[in-house]
């Protein structure tokens, strides 16, 4: 045989298990997908019920409420529907910081649910589930927001956990270990642990906001 035909060959055998590994690798991922992606059409919905947490102080606010959560898988960003109540009807109230924290344990109330979580081992407030900060209005916060967190694959935030916090954020810029570890951001008010859900809370939320 010869050299230029062996070439060919061995480039014509590459080509072949390229293409059997990429098949392959594309039906192992779809596998990987929960049947709620071909449910909703490449869509995976969350939800979190939000309750004060158990271990709280009787003179901090009994905060209450739900995050709903929405990703098209094709499009990458996560929507994130905040609905809390139960917060003081301050004339000047203060910012709530609001996190997605490691673990989706609540035996101790909201302590139990970790620190932020942190996936890629960055400071605060570079986590994909650190929100920021959310002032209550009539005792009410309401926001649909964007997150770098994700309901897909090995990264997925389900079954982790929401916890709002009682004071501000600093964003990282307070100039100690804290800082870069949580924002400073208080004790834990309430908290919830995400699970997957149908569409239904979503659409009739944004139903709502539209009337």
């Amino acid at each position: 045989m010869s050299l230029h035909r062996s070439v060919r060959v061995l480039e014509m055998a590459f080509l072949v298990w390229l293409a059997c590994s990429q098949q392959c690798f594309s039906t192992h991922t779809d596998h990987l997908l929960p049947p709620e992606f071909s449910q909703y059409n490449g869509t995976l919905y969350a939800a979190c019920k939000v309750s004060p947490s158990t271990s709280l102080p009787d003179d901090l606010p009994k905060v209450y409420g739900q995050a709903l959560f929405k990703q098209d898988h094709g499009q990458g960003k996560l929507q994130v529907l905040l609905q809390l109540a139960g917060f003081p009807e301050d004339e000047s109230p203060q910012s709530r910081a609001i996190h997605i924290h490691q673990y989706g344990d609540l035996s101790q109330g909201c302590i139990s649910t970790g620190g932020h979580y942190n996936p890629y081992g960055v400071d605060h407030p570079n986590h994909p589930g650190d929100f920021g900060n959310f002032v209550a209005h009539e005792g009410r916060i309401s926001e649909q927001i964007e997150s770098e967190a994700t309901l897909f694959g090995g990264l997925s935030v389900l079954g982790r956990a929401v916890v709002v916090h009682e004071t501000i954020d600093d964003l990282g810029q307070g100039g100690d270990v804290g800082s870069l570890l949580h924002g400073n951001a208080g004790r834990r008010l309430a908290c919830c642990v995400i699970g997957m859900s149908s569409s239904d809370l979503w659409e009739e939320q944004q139903k709502l906001q539209s009337s």
